[in-house]
């Protein structure tokens, strides 16, 4: 499994927003500058998040995108898995479209169960906010 960049800045996108949040809403230039994503890259993925309700938009000239939620409230899992579709590293045991004729006589299938179980632990443990922490961690 690899995450693709639409994963990559997604999640770069919500820790930007998440880390500037006191400051009202945040700018797509402001971002894109920030993380260095093209605008017009990061307004795609940016109307995906306004269409699940992850961010909202504010109009005019103090607009920009606001988390609808606290940074708490947001799990890794959800960002990616919104991003990439499925974070699962083969299709057969996807949770959405895991069909597999083999299933239960496949070893393979056995072992990519228990590492898509790991992955999933992990993105869904891990908060937004715990990234946050994280960051300003690094920074600090």
């Amino acid at each position: 499994m690899q995450i693709s960049s639409k994963g990559r800045y997604a999640l770069r996108i919500m820790i930007d927003l998440a880390m500037n949040r006191d400051q009202g809403p945040v700018r797509v230039k402001d971002i894109a500058a920030r993380q260095s994503i093209s605008e017009k890259y990061l307004e795609q993925i940016i109307a995906m998040f306004n269409k699940a309700e992850y961010v909202k938009s504010v109009r005019g000239a103090q607009g920009g995108y606001l988390l609808t939620r606290e940074p708490k409230d947001y799990t890794i899992g959800m960002i990616l898995r919104l991003a990439e579709g499925s974070i699962a590293p083969v299709s057969c045991v996807d949770e959405t479209t895991g069909e597999c004729d083999k299933k239960g006589k496949c070893v393979s299938a056995m072992l990519f169960e228990k590492m898509n179980a790991a992955v999933g632990e992990v993105v869904d443990n891990t908060t937004l906010q715990d990234m946050v922490d994280w960051q300003n961690g690094i920074t600090e």
